[in-house]
């Protein structure tokens, strides 16, 4: 049986949009006894997400129209928070990542030794590529990641996987809010924890692509990689003394 840990608030946070084809299979596939709560933030979805989000017994926040992937995030993260959560973790309801890995996720923060996991796609070689991801985009995220780690002085093995966990202490910590509302949030937040110099802890993962599986296409790709880009240069600004709402 899993081993839960009351001294521990650890909650899900679910950023959805049009899921309703896959939100029942992700619950299901979650451990039981690991989460005290979930929560779902809706981004305007108009296929019954937060119908069968509510049937199945959810906390659900709705945006009134949709804002991006980095807005649900902030809505996510703060909703968590001020229900007193001592752990966040974000499990895409597509079910693009195993909600079985949960633990995984979890116990590097619950045993004190990182403030941040991240669960990274390309740490099994051709793990990514067997799960479906599309050569263009395996190739995209090899590079990115190569060049952010560059700029940054880390050692991490992907950037841009969704599944994620959080401490308290770390999204306390840094100004997620200022962030953007795109998909480049994933970026800026690991930014923000390198600032603070607040430990990032990577475990492997399985992902698979399918129609149902929520994926930008290649234009939005484009746009996402110059906004990294940005993002590595506005670092190097903010490390010469220029000053970023979203760094301090």
């Amino acid at each position: 049986m899993p081993i839960k840990y009351p001294n521990r608030k650890i909650i899900a946070v679910l950023p959805a949009y049009n899921a309703s084809k896959t939100l029942e299979k992700t619950l299901k596939d979650i451990p039981e006894g690991w989460l005290d709560e979930i929560i779902l933030v809706d981004d305007a979805s108009g296929d019954g997400t937060v119908e069968l989000a509510k049937r199945l017994g959810l906390i659900v926040f709705e945006h009134e129209k949709n804002l991006g992937y980095g807005a649900n995030q902030k809505t996510c993260y703060s909703e968590a928070l001020k229900r007193g959560a001592d752990i966040v973790i974000m499990i895409h309801p597509d079910h693009q990542y195993d909600p079985r890995l949960v633990p995984e996720l979890l116990l590097p923060i619950i045993r004190g030794d990182a403030e941040a996991v991240f669960g990274s796609r390309m740490m099994r070689p051709g793990g990514a590529r067997e799960g479906g991801m599309p050569f263009w985009k395996y190739l995209a995220n090899i590079f990115l990641t190569k060049l952010e780690n560059l700029f940054l002085g880390l050692h991490l093995t992907e950037y841009h996987s969704g599944f994620r966990a959080y401490s308290r202490a770390a999204l306390e910590s840094i100004n997620f809010s200022a962030n953007s509302n795109s998909f480049v949030f994933d970026t800026e937040i690991i930014i923000q924890l390198k600032i603070k110099k607040l430990k990032i802890w990577e475990v492997p993962i399985s992902t698979s692509y399918f129609k149902e599986a929520s994926m930008i296409g290649f234009g939005a790709s484009v746009k996402y990689g110059f906004s990294i880009l940005k993002n590595m240069g506005e670092y190097l600004m903010f490390r010469m003394g220029r000053k970023y709402e979203k760094f301090i």
